[in-house]
Parts: structure tokens; C-alpha cells; sequence
């Protein structure tokens, strides 16, 4: 029977675990998002749980309890402050441990421990059970790139459609060809001027 045998151990001593807990604990309400292994981030899940319940009281008694389980007096002010007030509504739960895989150098398990609704991240939304997910992201691709694409003028489709151009092009085109023109007659007047030359001569 492991009666009183709860919690993992680490390979540590009580004093070691309780120093790593607090500074896990402290961590996690500082940056709101922490990267550990997966053993720590449950473990550490219910200590963090039952210290944002003690914000969400409020009273002198749970300030001196949370101090246990918090080094710095900042986070306890943002405990008792705005996780208290973020929180007030929901009853428990206010942890996520997202699985990230294996660590390459000893292949331990690691993973993401957050504050749900935490500052500056999205909102996990789930998607519908009877919805393919494939679909759905495939065809808000499409929409992404439609709206990415500038929009053409409607003379430009106009012209395009009908099959005339506009004053535009129309002038352009006239440019090109009299600097064909142009270009020609300098050759012609290069190609005279030494035949003159010669009769002149000769005369």
C-alpha cells in the first residue's frame, strides 16, 4: 500500500524540491509560459493552481500562505492583482501542459506548462467535430490569398474583356513607334552623307 506516497521525488531531497518548486512557481507567474520536462510541468501544475486560488481569495491568510510557494514579491502582487481579477469567473484550471517531444541529449519528455488566456497569447479555438480540419484550412488559404492579391482596375478588365486598349497604352505605343521612326532616319542620313561626299569629289 503507498498511502501517503504522493508526488514524484526527482532523485532529489525535500529541501531541493521545495527551493526548485518555488522558483518553478515564480517563473510560471512571471512569464506566464514556461519550457520544461513533462514530469515537472505536472507536477508543478497543481502547486500553481492552488496558489492563483489563494489570489482569488484575497485575504491576509492566503498572501502569507502563497509566500511559501512564491520568492518574489512582484509575483505575488500580480497574483493577488491580475490573475485574481482574470480569473474570477472560472472555477479552477487555469494551467495547460502542451507535449513538445523528446529532448535530443537524454531524450527525456518535454513540454510547454502555460497560463490559460495568458497576455499576448491567441485564444485556443477547437474546431468542430463534424468538420474535416483539412477543408476548412484549405479554404481559408484561398480566401487569404484573394485578399492578398491586389485588386485591377476596372478599366484594365474592361479593356481585357473587350479586347481595345486604353489611352494609356495607346500613347505608349505611339512612343515606341516614333522612336523606331527616328532611329531609321539617322541611319538613312549616315549611310547619304558619305555618297555626297564622294560626288563632290569628283567633281
Amino acid at each position: 500500500m503507498r498511502h501517503l506516497k504522493t508526488g514524484r521525488k526527482f532523485g532529489r531531497t525535500s529541501a531541493h524540491r521545495k527551493a526548485l518548486f518555488r522558483n518553478m512557481v515564480t517563473a510560471l507567474i512571471g512569464r506566464e509560459r514556461i519550457r520544461t520536462t513533462l514530469a515537472k510541468a505536472k507536477e508543478l501544475r497543481g502547486k500553481v493552481e492552488k496558489t492563483i486560488t489563494l489570489g482569488k481569495k484575497g485575504t491576509l491568510h492566503a498572501r502569507r500562505h502563497a509566500l511559501k510557494l512564491v520568492a518574489d514579491k512582484d509575483s505575488l502582487k500580480k497574483i493577488f492583482g491580475p490573475l485574481a481579477e482574470r480569473y474570477a469567473n472560472r472555477p479552477g484550471g487555469y494551467t495547460r501542459v502542451i507535449k513538445l517531444g523528446h529532448r535530443l541529449g537524454d531524450d527525456a519528455p518535454m513540454a510547454f506548462i502555460e497560463l490559460v488566456d495568458r497576455e499576448g497569447g491567441s485564444p485556443v479555438k477547437q474546431p468542430d467535430k463534424g468538420k474535416k480540419k483539412v477543408g476548412v484550412t484549405a479554404k481559408k488559404a484561398a480566401v487569404e490569398e484573394k485578399e492578398k492579391k491586389p485588386k485591377k482596375d476596372a478599366k484594365e478588365s474592361i479593356a481585357k474583356t473587350t479586347g481595345k486598349k486604353s489611352d494609356g497604352e495607346k500613347k505608349k505605343v505611339a512612343q515606341t513607334k516614333k522612336k523606331m521612326v527616328d532611329k531609321k532616319e539617322k541611319s538613312v542620313k549616315k549611310d547619304k552623307k558619305p555618297d555626297e561626299d564622294s560626288t563632290t569629289k569628283k567633281s
